[in-house]
């Protein structure tokens, strides 16, 4: 079976387009080369390029050279790191590319690593995780290595293992798999399938399975797939019980015509995923915000006079997802800040069937700290409106008036983007109250008949202040 090709014309430009972007690159390929190495472009990069998606990480398996001639053609170049140099992994300074050697593995958790840099491809390859990481471009010859035809599988939208017999040897690619589906909407073949309903997951650390969701919640049009799929195998309960509860939560009609729970969390974070964003971590907090804001709902709905309720689900939510985003091992001030968005997630709704005045949303602003504020709030409500699409698992993307009510009462009373600062300071009330615990009081009660009163006179709160103290 012939596993070379050359690249098309565009694949070839783009690819010295690639490597003329990083300083000296060319110079060291053709260094290796004159050494008679073979290096071969790798990995996620290629699959990358098939993808039309330009590699931000570039990986370089050199042949035909030993990991010492490696190391001397690279300090040409700049200082060699030796961190990943007893897996055949090497670094320059200068580069933020990682060298390595072909390798081959034993069996096990922890298996000892042999570099043989007269590998064959095949067998080098054969240690990847899913055929569309297992290609490789010959950077002298501008050759694709596609021993199992990855290239192929990125056509046809298919997850396979080069391997079978080899995938369960590393249970974090289990987690690959479920970002890979969303990432780039592909299927498993029956094989990963069946492999992943049963391989043993223990032992991944939440750190790794953490990222693994990461890269699904922010490289995905639609983060819903992976966690489709991990409910389609069987292994949602086992894996992700705060998520699993919601499956079999029902909803309302009335109001969610999308059924359960669990889709509509699902086509929430979707269209949460499906934004514009200018900051990732804003995005990351949008998104799983998105994706937990019902948790609540598992352990609160009710059939009451017929009708199915959720009262108090706002507050239940937040321990539950808190729950669920350490095991994730997201830092603790995002899951504060997700938690505050849970908690309030019902504000626009309430505010504007209840016709509420400036002091509610100035408080409301308040509550919400400095950290966030009724954008945000107002964010996820629009996206918590449009994951009830009734006819598709696609989120609806229709204007939602209630948010855009929500949105232009908070800018009309000045608390957007921020609570409203205090009219009245400690040196405002110096000549009337003399400092210490009393003055502390006044200017708390001040700031809280400012919001309840929508007080904009500072005089005439100077005056009520003082009075009372």
């Amino acid at each position: 079976m012939n596993t070379s090709f050359m690249l098309d014309k565009k694949l070839k430009e783009t690819v010295i387009e690639l490597i003329n972007q990083h300083s000296n690159l060319q110079d060291v390929i053709q260094a290796i080369i004159k050494y008679k190495g073979i290096p071969l472009l790798v990995g996620g990069a290629v699959r990358d390029l098939f993808l039309n998606i330009i590699p931000k990480d570039l990986d370089i398996e050199v042949y035909n050279i030993s990991v010492e001639q490696l190391e001397e053609i690279l300090s040409k170049f700049g200082t060699v790191i030796h961190a990943g140099k007893s897996f055949g992994v090497l670094r320059i300074n200068t580069l933020d590319i990682d060298w390595s050697l072909p390798r081959s593995d034993s069996s096990g958790r922890k298996p000892s690593v042999v570099t043989e840099p007269n590998l064959d491809y095949t067998t080098s390859f054969g240690r990847r995780d899913l055929t569309i990481n297992a290609m490789g471009i010959n950077l002298a010859t501008y050759e694709l290595i596609d021993p199992f035809n990855g290239a192929q599988d990125i056509k046809s939208k298919t997850l396979r293992s080069p391997r079978p017999e080899f995938f369960t040897e590393d249970p974090l690619r289990f987690y690959r798999v479920m970002q890979f589906i969303a990432r780039f909407e592909m299927t498993p073949d029956s094989t990963i399938n069946q492999i992943c309903k049963t391989m043993n997951l223990n032992g991944v650390a939440r750190e790794r399975i953490g990222q693994e969701c990461d890269k699904m919640m922010l490289k995905s049009h639609r983060p819903s797939l992976g966690w489709r799929w991990v409910n389609s195998i069987g292994r949602l309960k086992e894996l992700f019980p705060e998520l699993a509860a919601t499956c079999t939560t029902p909803q309302e009609y009335e109001w969610h015509p999308e059924g359960f729970v669990f889709e509509h969390l699902m086509q929430t974070c979707d269209s949460a995923a499906a934004q514009k964003y200018t900051d990732i971590e804003y995005k990351k907090m949008m998104v799983y915000a998105a994706l937990c804001h019902d948790l609540g709902k598992a352990t609160t709905t009710k059939l009451i006079k017929g009708r199915l309720r959720s009262w108090g689900h706002d507050k239940a939510g937040v321990p539950i997802a808190r729950s669920f985003l350490t095991k994730l091992a997201q830092p603790e001030q995002l899951i504060k800040k997700i938690g505050l968005l849970i908690e309030h997630h019902m504000a626009p709704l309430i505010f504007v069937k209840g016709g509420a005045k400036a002091g509610a949303y100035k408080r409301l602003a308040l509550q919400l700290g400095n950290n966030l504020c009724i954008a945000d709030l107002a964010f996820l409500s629009r996206c918590d409106a449009r994951g009830r699409n009734g006819e598709s698992h696609l989120p609806l993307t229709t204007p939602v008036e209630r948010v855009d009510i929500f949105e232009a009462n908070a800018q009309e009373f000045g608390v957007l983007y921020a609570p409203e600062k205090p009219l009245v300071t400690a040196q405002d009330l110096l000549g009337h109250i003399s400092p210490g615990k009393a003055l502390g009081s006044a200017l708390d009660h001040a700031y809280q008949t400012q919001i309840d009163k929508n007080i904009t006179d500072k005089e005439y709160l100077i005056e009520l202040v003082t009075k009372k103290y």
